[in-house]
């Protein structure tokens, strides 16, 4: 029997690697994940199936930076309670270009405390964001909603196993290097290649050179869907090969990987979002870091970042040490708040253009 909890030394090794540290496109993602965690390929190929069985691993994917390909933004909604079950459902199984759909609440009434359901929406090139948002609330009834597109990005990953032995305010030599969202135009044969590629996994596609099967579903040669993918990569549109953990639910044999996901949320002076945003995102317990802007209803946050652990006290430690640091190099923090996550789905938003219009059709109909 192979083992298939996270926990497992042999399978801790190897996601200490998959989760986040095979940045771009490779030929052989599993063949660079066995060589960094010092293990033979068929070991490792053998493991990860296991685990997508077992669905301790949930997927296994070519990620993009999907903020290059389609207006994207964090959205905090107000629902009455009474419609914020059905609310959460059409989100996430109604409408698939919202990725995470998640209960929040903060720990006393703050600004902001009444927005219950967050999600994070794309919308592909060509339709937009606002009006996507504005159809939902009519759909689910929503009572208000708070529209924040990131203006830059400072960390992107995930990395639940290698983060576990973090100690709070652990960081980076070097301040995080902002990513600018810009969308980036693709042509008709990149589109193919981009679908093909982005799809996840099934069991019997892990294995040496997986990519044989995508080209033949994009319609060209091996070589073309590689020369496409590595251009896509240079161009800051591919994101990293992973393997994401089921960090949400337990496993079935009970374990967790985390149990509280905590938001972030600092406001720091006008001017100073770049600055301030650089050195939040250096500290190594963030799995993401944003310039937003939540408005005067969020007391006017602009720095949001999102830390997971299996205990609420170890992360308010960080939280506690990102603020002593932010003091520390003369950065004012005006207001401060973590919003906890409760129960929460995710799934990868799309981003084709051609399924959106599908999408609209079906939605009107």
């Amino acid at each position: 029997m192979i083992a298939t909890e996270h926990n497992d030394s042999l399978n801790a090794k190897i996601l200490a690697v998959s989760e986040d540290r095979i940045q771009g496109f490779l030929r052989e993602p599993f063949e660079e994940i066995a060589a960094q965690a010092g293990l033979d390929e068929d070991t490792v190929i053998e493991h990860i199936r296991a685990m997508l069985m077992a669905g301790t691993v949930r997927r296994v994917r070519q990620t993009l930076l999907a903020t290059n390909l389609a207006q994207g933004a964090l959205v905090a909604w107000k629902v009455q309670p009474s419609l914020i079950e059905e609310a959460f459902c059409f989100m996430f199984e109604k409408d698939p270009f919202s990725g995470h759909v998640v209960l929040r609440s903060t720990d006393a009434e703050t600004p902001g405390s009444e927005y219950k359901l967050w999600t994070t929406v794309k919308v592909p090139q060509g339709f937009c964001i606002n009006e996507h948002v504005n159809l939902l609330k009519k759909k689910v009834g929503a009572e208000k909603v708070r529209i924040m597109p990131a203006k830059g990005i400072f960390a992107l990953g995930v990395g639940h196993v290698r983060r576990k032995l973090i100690e709070p305010g652990a960081k980076a030599d070097q301040p995080a290097q902002m990513i600018k969202t810009e969308i980036v135009e693709l042509s008709a044969l990149e589109w193919r290649v981009l679908l093909a590629l982005k799809r996840e996994f099934l069991v019997s596609e892990i294995g040496p050179s997986p990519w044989i099967k995508r080209a033949e579903e994009a319609k060209v040669p091996l070589n073309t869907f590689c020369q496409v993918a590595q251009d896509l990569d240079r161009r800051r549109i591919i994101g990293r090969f992973s393997t994401f953990l089921e960090h949400v639910k337990p496993s079935t044999g009970g374990i967790r990987v985390t149990k509280f996901n905590a938001l972030f949320h600092w406001a720091v002076p006008p001017g100073r979002e770049i600055e301030a945003g650089s050195q939040v995102g250096r500290h190594e317990i963030l799995t993401h870091c944003y310039w937003r802007e939540a408005g005067p209803e969020f007391g006017n946050v602009n720095i949001m970042a999102v830390a997971h652990g299996t205990d609420k006290r170890r992360l308010l430690e960080h939280k506690a040490a990102i603020d002593q640091y932010l003091e520390s190099v003369g950065i004012p923090v005006f207001y401060t708040n973590v919003f906890w996550g409760g129960r929460s789905e995710i799934k990868p938003s799309e981003i084709s253009p051609f399924a959106y219009s599908d999408w609209l059709k079906v939605l009107r109909t």
